[in-house]
């Protein structure tokens, strides 16, 4: 089973285009707020049209521009979970369920779905009466109960605490793939996608720039998009002297590669806070001139830079490795495996 989206759209400010594939798995859209996530599930489902393109589900054709097919959302056979959960708030827990699966409610299904999203005893409650994660368990039941052969999760996470979401995440994975159908992840946070994906694709400006393995998209991003996405703290301009030199103007700082080439296209480099050491294992190195330290629960975070013309970085150090007891160093090293070399990519044409 697969779903395929090759849609385009004019929102505000630019023109969404997204292309993908998505089969069994757990697909994210990882993107900032605005850049057009949302809107993309909700072509999806058909609660908004796309101004052009395809989309196909497991060989049925959900909507085509050119053939002028747009099924109506309870055609389409897709599950929707919003970012509130939108429960019917009149209604109970059991009859938010069975709201699922339509006219002719099955009593056995409510109730498994009761006992395997622990929901015993909270049957005749209301909304208003239960948790977060508890809205969020019913809402994923009545999203089943609909026997959907498409997920489409839009910011499932968004209003719960850190411990519940910790807790629902590990949930809801495990129901996810037991349903063995396509998922569609939004999000803006890397670490929900992180824990809960297998392919991560990045969106910026209305268009889909990357699609990778998940370990690849946040072991090597390609583009700066991506590299922010993927929790990047340090990015700079990027100047190719040639295909071992770069400078990177916006540090000072001159860096070279003797194992890989650096692409021509290159537009900036990115270094993760926590890859800077304090001991001379490369030649590429970065003065510390000016410094702000910032305490964590368990770790140090070090902002400096070269001098004031430079713009800030970041070297992140757990407190069991060092303290600012132990003085400053003078210099960071930074080994050549752990340089970003990314890319930008045109997208989102702009509009008047």
């Amino acid at each position: 089973m697969a779903l395929e989206v090759d849609i385009t759209k004019k929102l505000d400010g630019f023109f969404m285009h997204v292309k993908f594939r998505v089969e069994e798995e757990i697909f994210a859209v990882l993107g900032a707020s605005g850049c057009g996530k949302s809107m993309t599930l909700k072509c999806i489902a058909g609660i908004e049209k796309p101004d052009a393109g395809r989309i196909v589900l497991d060989g049925k054709v959900l909507f085509d521009s050119e053939k002028r097919i747009n099924l109506p959302p309870q055609k389409r056979k897709v599950g929707y979970m919003f970012q509130d959960y939108a429960l019917f708030p009149h209604m109970s827990v059991v009859q938010n369920i069975q709201a699922g699966m339509g006219k002719k409610p099955d009593p056995t299904k409510t109730e498994q779905l009761i006992r395997q999203f622990q929901l015993e005893g909270m049957e005749k409650k209301l909304p208003g009466q239960l948790s977060g994660g508890q809205k969020q368990r019913v809402a994923m039941a009545r999203m089943l109960a609909a026997e959907p052969e498409l997920i489409l999760l839009d910011e499932p996470f968004s209003a719960l605490d850190t411990y519940l979401k910790w807790q629902l995440e590990q949930e809801m994975q495990a129901h996810l793939k037991a349903v063995g159908k396509p998922v569609i992840f939004v999000s803006h946070n890397r670490d929900e996608v992180y824990r809960l994906c297998d392919t991560v694709s990045c969106m910026n400006c209305g268009q889909i720039e990357v699609i990778e393995p998940l370990k690849e998209f946040f072991q090597n991003p390609k583009t700066r998009t991506a590299a922010i996405l993927s929790g990047c703290k340090n990015i700079s301009m990027a100047e190719r002297v040639d295909a071992h030199t770069l400078q990177a103007p916006d540090w000072g700082v001159t860096l070279r590669l003797e194992k890989r080439e650096i692409p021509k296209a290159i537009c900036a480099v990115g270094i993760r806070a926590h890859f800077l050491e304090k001991e001379e294992t490369t030649t590429n190195v970065f003065p510390v001139g000016e410094t702000k330290i910032w305490e964590d629960p368990f770790e140090w975070n070090v902002s400096f830079r070269k001098n004031g013309s430079c713009t800030w970085m970041q070297w992140k150090i757990a407190k069991t490795d060092w303290n600012p007891g132990k003085g400053i160093p003078s210099r960071l090293y930074l080994k050549e495996e752990d340089i970003l070399l990314l890319t930008d990519l045109q997208v989102g044409i702009k509009t008047e």
